[in-house]
């Protein structure tokens, strides 16, 4: 019960796999851009799946801890790996991200992926989002021409030579890459790189919009935050009064209230009554959150508490992803799509995501980074106790960030 009690939960979800807008195409081209679609809501759903299996598994390894990751970025950079693997690995590492290969081809999760990067790379005069990714190659590596080819047009990936041989010079170059395409929010992805390092794949996101009704910083002050039953902080509380989608979840126990950027993507606020943590955690998944985005109507809600905060996180995924099913690339991985040999194994899968949430917006960036080595190594509503944010894209519905507050102070 202590666990329960003590978990202050922030997901934030930031939903994202995209529409294409039609304008004047060709009639055949509108036919397959309705097909695609399809994919879109197959994609979506299997990296929604993928974010709440990787949430459960981050917040029971952290049950006191703030919890920020972006499940979409993880799940990029892994199918971007894919390209390169071959037989049971390849297997493992797209049922790990959820797909049924019954049902999905591999050729289509690719292209899904494809599409999903474009349609986050659309430019907006209201929303600051990019996301891309980069492969940092060893200078005597031989990449084969079909990866590099699929890399570049699946993926839309940069290729850097990079001398792993002196890692603190390679170190400073990928950090400095990721760095620079988070607006700075990233500042050091790598904490160390190996001298056998041969490749690292790299997918960075990028995430920022302002409410559509703004929070007046003269209504922020300082109240109560209750982290557990025994513990409460100080911590500067925005407060407004709006009309917004609301909706009174009594199955699960929880209050969710939508906030609207001007992009009209939005912050889906879900708030467990006490005690219900846990239970609540338990029931993620994407019914649970399609349910919710059907159930929500507009309402006054003329008190709205929320709290200003800046979290950050940095996770060594390798025995968590081991934990659901992806292992075969950490030891006796078959990755010859890469180079032609079956002689490159997955040493590290690092992650770092940072959020901030304060009266004007919100703005996030997270980064995922894969490195290989040879084969030798592994209504009044008050926001003021656990709760839960998923930042959602209108015509999208894949995850990119999920979070755990533990004290926003």
């Amino acid at each position: 019960m202590r666990a329960e009690r003590t978990s202050f939960l922030l997901v934030l979800g930031l939903l994202l796999a995209g529409i294409c807008s039609v304008h004047s195409l060709p009639e055949n081209v509108m036919v397959k851009d309705q097909r695609r679609r399809v994919d879109d809501h197959t994609l979506a759903s299997s990296n929604t799946d993928f974010a709440f299996s990787l949430y459960k598994q981050l917040a029971l390894e952290n049950p006191n801890k703030n919890v920020i990751f972006s499940p979409l970025s993880v799940s990029i950079a892994l199918a971007f790996l894919s390209l390169g693997a071959r037989g049971s690995t390849l297997t493992e590492i797209l049922e790990g991200l959820k797909f049924n290969l019954t049902e999905i081809q591999e050729k289509e999760i690719h292209q899904g992926f494809q599409h999903l990067l474009q349609t986050l790379n659309k430019p907006s005069n209201q929303l600051q989002l990019s996301a891309g990714n980069a492969m940092f190659v060893q200078k005597e590596l031989e990449l084969l021409d079909k990866f590099i080819e699929d890399a570049r047009v699946l993926y839309s990936s940069e290729a850097f030579s990079t001398n792993f041989r002196d890692p603190e010079a390679a170190k400073s170059l990928i950090n400095e890459y990721v760095k620079n395409k988070t607006q700075g929010k990233i500042e050091e992805l790598f904490k160390f790189l190996s001298p056998r390092t041969e490749l690292v794949l790299v997918n960075y996101i990028y995430f920022k919009a302002q409410w559509k009704t703004p929070f007046d910083p003269k209504h922020t002050q300082q109240a109560e935050f209750h982290v557990s039953k025994n513990k409460t902080v100080e911590v500067p509380m925005m407060s407004i009064g709006l009309e917004t989608p609301y909706f009174r979840d009594e199955e699960l126990g929880c209050t969710l209230v939508e906030l609207t950027y001007t992009s009209n993507d939005s912050a889906l606020l879900i708030l467990p009554d006490e005690g219900k943590m846990q239970d609540l955690e338990a029931k993620l998944n994407p019914e649970t959150l399609t349910r919710w985005r059907k159930s929500l109507q507009p309402r006054r809600i003329h008190e709205l508490y929320l709290p200003k905060f800046s979290i950050k996180s940095d996770y060594e995924l390798n025995d968590i992803l081991s934990q659901l099913g992806i292992k075969k690339i950490f030891g006796g991985a078959d990755l010859s799509g890469i180079t032609g040999t079956a002689d490159l194994v997955v040493s590290q899968v690092v992650h770092s995501a940072a959020l901030d949430v304060d009266e004007e917006g919100t703005e996030g960036a997270a980064a995922t980074g894969i490195s290989m080595e040879r084969t030798i190594l592994r209504i009044t509503v008050r926001f003021d106790r656990p709760f839960l944010i998923a930042i959602v894209l209108k015509d999208t519905q894949s995850i990119i960030f999920l979070g755990k507050v533990t004290n926003p102070s």
